[in-house]
């Protein structure tokens, strides 16, 4: 056993090829040691950063997207308040304003109208006009009775006490509106109160928000598989949580009755102080990075957890990866080596020493130019195309993987929110036999400024069409905008050119950015053909008679120019005839060449074929667009409404 175990000593001893590769192998093994263990270090610190950094980025969008929910809610409860002044003395109407904003907005789970006691006579002591969402249908009813005096409530309370607008606690709404229907839900209010003429309180406006509803926005967001988002009230009380148990029943101190928790016990104070922070603490036995933020409009605080094990799992499986490539390489170089050295120990040494510069971080290295034609000739070549290459690499690949990610994923989302708002079933009104409607849009890119809309009330069809300045994110905002003002001043049974006006004043009165948005609006007597329209600067429709002609339009401004402007509205029969409407992307598609379909072209193609039905002429139109096109890549927003009253 002595004479073997001084066997392997002794060979090394004895070759100076062996001898040498071993001290280098030792050597490597400390410089890999030192550069990788700083390395590794150094990479923590910097994911830890990112990690920082990403996880704050998808709190401020979390923010925003809750500020942007209250934000529709309160633009809605200053639209609906005007509405209700207009119509302040005439009580029956306030059931149909209750209901038409709850039917038109989804996202709400009631709207309360509500008035002070006896304020109409002739409704008695009770007037609160309710309806509900309960998911499947809108109820409505006056649901003031003497087992629910409403007056003493907070929601209805509390605007009238501060004389302001505010935001409720959470609570539970159950109402019964027949003998099968209860509705019971966590909800959260905004409160506004009514002001009558004389200056005193009249009243109170409400609309409910569902927290589970809420709930399921704010948890769509995700900044790591493993991540969750937690909203807590001024209370305390979690309103958004993963898990369901602990919602509105359970405070973030709750846990401090079953086992005591500094950290949580501090990062609770810190949330309901509303500071904006990260917290590092342990949740379950697991290591977390908390982020929160207040969220002032409400008075709550909105956090995002991470596991550690999902910001630096990715790293730690790079590190047991690179230490098994480390130890099977310096096994390897040792074998190597101790051959190699016999006859080529010069030159690799001097390789070997330049390699090593590269491997602790040093990528401008120079290495030294060989004209050699062997392999060590090829290796240093090798080693400089890839010392380049990898720089180069890492540069691009980081800087475009994570600008296209998060750019692709945002866009897509708002793609999918956008081609929600606008109607996408055809045929549009199953039940009607004489109406024949088609429509069709295409965002030049990922989102657009074009809408369209249409709806039947009263045995008329509203609709409209129209097309924002300039293209992208801010068009389509914008035309989200105007999309939801169309809907809410349409119901109001106004004629085109009043609907126009609203609209305008609405969108003029905070449009900082000088944008504006060409519509077409039209109201269609189904009864009688007759047509009331209000063209705003908008491409003339086509009429599609024998020979199909542009319909003449007063030339009324954009929408969104000036407040207070008067718009000039039209009439026109079409009982008889079909009326095609669309945005500049049709009659101004460009090919490879740069040039324009034009008006002419359009009415050559729509007299080419008689006219069969809206969806044969919107999908003949895409296919003469897409032929004229080419390769071309899409210029601009193109959206197409064919209506035709079909009358025996």
């Amino acid at each position: 056993m002595k004479k073997r175990s001084n066997l392997l000593p002794g060979i090394i001893k004895r070759s100076l090829s062996r001898r040498l590769s071993l001290w280098i192998v030792l050597f490597a093994i400390a410089i890999f040691s030192a550069s990788l263990g700083y390395l590794f270090v150094v990479s923590r610190e910097a994911v830890r950063r990112e990690a920082i950094k990403g996880a704050t980025r998808e709190l401020e969008n979390t923010v925003l997207r809750v500020n942007v929910i209250l934000e529709d809610v309160v633009l809605l409860a200053d639209n609906l308040e005007t509405l209700i002044y207009k119509d302040l003395d005439h009580p029956d109407k306030m059931m149909g304003l209750s209901r038409e904003v709850v039917v038109n907005n989804p996202f709400l789970n009631g709207c309360s109208i509500s008035f002070e006691p006896y304020y109409y006579p002739s409704k008695g002591k009770y007037y609160s006009c309710y309806s509900n969402n309960n998911g499947r249908n809108v109820y409505t009813q006056q649901e003031g009775n003497d087992q629910y005096q409403y007056f003493y409530l907070d929601w209805y309370l509390l605007p009238k006490l501060l004389n302001q607008p505010c935001w409720t606690e959470p609570y539970t709404d159950q109402e019964e509106f027949d003998d099968d229907t209860m509705d019971s839900k966590m909800s959260v209010s905004y409160c506004k109160p009514l002001i009558g003429n004389d200056g005193s309180f009249v009243g109170s406006l409400t609309l409910d928000i569902s927290l589970e509803w809420l709930s399921e926005t704010i948890s769509a967001v995700k900044a790591y598989p493993h991540s969750y988002s937690i909203v807590v009230g001024r209370g305390g009380t979690y309103l958004v949580h993963p898990d369901s148990e602990k919602l509105f029943y359970q405070t973030i101190f709750t846990q401090q009755l079953v086992e005591p928790d500094q950290d949580l016990w501090d990062l609770g104070k810190a949330m309901l102080d509303w500071q904006d922070e990260m917290r590092e603490i342990r949740i379950d036995g697991n290591r977390n990075y908390v982020f929160f933020k207040p969220l002032m409009t409400t008075g709550w605080s909105v956090g995002i957890v991470c596991p550690e094990s999902d910001i630096f799992g990715g790293f730690r499986r790079l590190q047991h990866v690179v230490l098994g490539i480390v130890v099977m390489g310096l096994l390897m170089m040792f074998l190597v080596f101790s051959r190699v050295i016999k006859q080529q120990l010069d030159p690799l040494r001097t390789l070997a020493e330049q390699a090593r510069t590269i491997a602790v971080g040093n990528f401008s290295e120079k290495l030294a130019v060989t004209h050699r034609p062997d392999e060590i000739g090829v290796l240093t070549e090798s080693f400089s195309y890839m010392q380049s290459s990898l720089v180069n690499y890492i540069e691009e690949l980081t800087t475009t993987t994570a600008k296209k990610e998060r750019i692709e994923g945002e866009l897509q989302i708002a793609r999918n929110i956008q081609m929600s708002m606008v109607p996408n079933v055809f045929p549009p009104f199953p039940d009607r036999k004489d109406l024949d409607m088609y429509a069709f849009m295409a965002p030049a890119k990922e989102v657009g400024g074009d809408l369209y809309d249409y709806f039947i009330q009263d045995e008329k069809l509203h609709f409209c069409v129209g097309d924002v300045s300039g293209k992208g994110v801010p068009a389509s905002m914008f035309m989200a905008v105007t999309l939801s003002l169309f809907r809410l001043v349409s119901r109001q049974g106004l004629p085109p050119a009043e609907v126009a006006r609203h609209v305008n004043n609405g969108i003029s009165e905070k449009n900082e950015q000088l944008m504006f948005v060409t519509l077409f609006i039209g109201q269609l007597d189904l009864k009688t053909g007759l047509l009331e329209f209000c063209n705003c600067g908008h491409n003339p429709p086509v009429l599609l008679k024998e020979r199909p002609a542009f319909m003449e339009c007063q030339p009324n401004t954009p929408i969104g120019v000036c407040a207070g402007w008067e718009f000039e509205g039209q009439t026109l029969d079409i009982s008889k005839t079909p009326i095609l409407l669309y945005t500049d992307g049709l009659n101004e598609a460009e090919n490879t060449a740069h040039e324009e379909l034009g008006n002419d072209r359009l009415i050559e193609i729509l007299a080419q074929e008689p006219y069969v039905n809206a969806g044969t002429l919107v999908k003949r139109l895409l296919k003469a667009v897409e032929k004229h096109v080419g390769e071309a890549e899409a210029s601009d927003d193109l959206t197409l409404l064919c209506v035709n009253l079909l009358r025996n």
